[in-house]
């Protein structure tokens, strides 16, 4: 990789570090968004690893500095989580150009990144389907279960569904390959089924 491409993802690890909320990860607890960008990045060299050095930073900036960026500002409602998610993704895309263009990147580069990170083509640029496909992964593996605490069986047979939808067939395959326990796994196959 180039010196660029290392400045630039210390720079995302660097304003990620500063996520005042924390996760237990490996018996210690981490800025959240540090752990989710290392999670990401992991992911992709697993499931993707001949990812190109654009897709690579999109990946790992997917997140940059959410933390900002509050849920609760917008309305708590299907169209305001919409509106949310929309926003942050344009903030996050926004945030590593500034980076990467700090990093010494190229006008096209960071304008390929930015494209990624906004998920302007899911389903019909592979990249942008790859990224996707990650951060797929990354929620079923690190987050799901947490996340279905939360929720009723009926909600969470939709959000399966709904994630499962977003994933390419190579997304389906490294899903099914995932560490499930038996009430994930149950869950799983139920929605699948329906």
């Amino acid at each position: 990789m180039s010196s660029a491409f290392d400045v630039a993802i210390a720079l995302i690890d660097k304003a990620n570090a500063q996520d005042p909320n924390m996760v237990s990860a490996d018996g210690q607890d981490h800025p959240a968004e540090l752990i989710y960008s290392q999670r990401m990045s992991e992911t992709l060299a697993r499931v993707y690893p001949q990812a190109s050095p654009e897709l690579m930073l999109a990946v790992h900036a997917q997140h940059l500095k959410r933390w900002t960026l509050a849920r609760a500002d917008f309305p708590m409602d299907r169209k305001g989580y919409h509106a949310w998610r929309n926003a942050a993704k344009a903030m996050h895309a926004e945030e590593a150009g500034v980076m990467m263009e700090k990093a010494g990147f190229k006008t096209d580069s960071i304008s390929r990144v930015q494209s990624l990170i906004r998920k302007e083509r899911i389903k019909r640029d592979e990249e942008a389907q790859a990224l996707e496909d990650v951060a797929c992964l990354v929620f079923l593996e690190h987050y799901f279960s947490a996340f279905a605490k939360k929720h009723d069986h009926e909600k969470l047979i939709g959000i399966v569904r709904k994630t499962w939808g977003k994933m390419s067939e190579q997304g389906h395959a490294e899903a099914l390959k995932l560490p499930m326990d038996a009430d994930k796994a149950k869950l799983v196959r139920e929605a699948l089924a329906g």
